[in-house]
Parts: structure tokens; sequence; C-alpha cells
């Protein structure tokens, strides 16, 4: 995202924590506007720094929806990679 760079496994991880506050039920949790994955115990470490900035919603939304894909290649997941398709 654009200077940041994450593990793939890192933001399936980031992706799997925002799906589950996504997925309980709307009467029992704050909305998801205010919902941020920094609150999140297993958020991996290589998020911390995204964390202390403005735009990290913004961010997070951007890095959930690279890998929104259920049958996207590992391959294709990397922005850098060409010809996947």
């Amino acid at each position: 995202d654009g200077d940041l760079k994450f593990s793939l496994e890192s933001v399936k991880k980031l992706k799997e924590l925002m799906d589950e506050n996504r997925h309980i039920n709307p009467r029992m949790v704050v909305s998801t506007a205010s919902y941020s994955p920094c609150d999140e115990k297993d958020l991996p470490e290589e998020f911390q720094s995204v964390c202390k900035r403005e735009d990290a919603p913004m961010i997070f939304e951007r890095l959930s929806l690279a890998v929104q894909e259920a049958d996207l290649c590992e391959i294709c997941a990397n922005a850098a990679c060409a010809g996947c398709f």
C-alpha cells in the first residue's frame, strides 16, 4: 500500500480479523466505522506502525480488499507480479 509493504500472511490475518468483526450480530458490536483492527490482540506486529497513522482505516481496508478474492492465487496477490491471468 503506497510505500508500505507487508507479508501476504499478515494481510490474510488482517482480513480474517476484519471479517470476524463484520460477521458478528450488529446489535452486539460497535459500528464498523468505529472498529479498528489495532484493538485486536492477534493483529500481526508489522501493522503496529500503521495503527499510529491517521489514515490507518483506509490502509487496512485497501489491504483487506487486496486479498478479497477467495480463489486468488498467492502469486497474483503480489502487485509486483505480472501475467497471472
